[in-house]
């Protein structure tokens, strides 16, 4: 039998401008998520769907997931792999698509790491191990869109 990990948030909507949702622009999209004994992660839509861009959105936090799944695991890839990594930052992408009906769905995500590794004999060998993250990382497994990986190897 799989070993199972189970996960637990709070989603509360503060969105209620005191009518509720009598209409499709009378209430706010604020909600905060919250995590048992973790900071609170202050949410919203997507400006475009009536959010406020100053919380985080949905579509921002699953391309953030994807992100952050990925570089763990790279960087355990890493590990056991004798490649060094001294630095790692993603500017990750994701696009989406929405329909006259309004329903959508990502159709990719994109991660452009750059990776600073401990010599030139590291570089191949940390290109590579970006291809073999796929099999490993929860979040890229659960979804059904392409993740495509564009890293950059720097040495440092």
């Amino acid at each position: 039998m799989a070993k199972q990990h189970h996960y637990r948030i709070v989603n509360e909507w503060t969105g209620n401008r005191g009518l509720g949702t009598t209409g499709y622009r009378d209430y706010s999209r604020d909600h905060v998520i919250s995590v048992e004994d973790k900071g609170d992660i202050p949410g919203s839509s997507d400006p475009a769907f009536l959010g406020d861009a100053t919380r985080h959105n949905p579509e921002e936090l699953l391309v953030a997931s994807i992100s952050a799944c990925h570089m763990l695991w790279y960087l355990h890839l890493c590990a056991e792999a004798g490649v060094i990594v001294a630095g790692y930052v993603d500017h990750a992408t994701g696009t989406m698509e929405v329909a006259a009906d309004g329903s959508g769905r990502f159709t990719e995500v994109a991660l452009h790491p750059t990776v600073t590794v401990g010599d030139a004999a590291m570089v191949e060998k940390a290109e590579a191990l970006h291809g073999q993250v796929g099999k490993y990382c929860f979040i890229a497994r659960s979804v059904n869109f392409p993740i495509r990986h564009l890293p950059v190897i720097r040495i440092g």
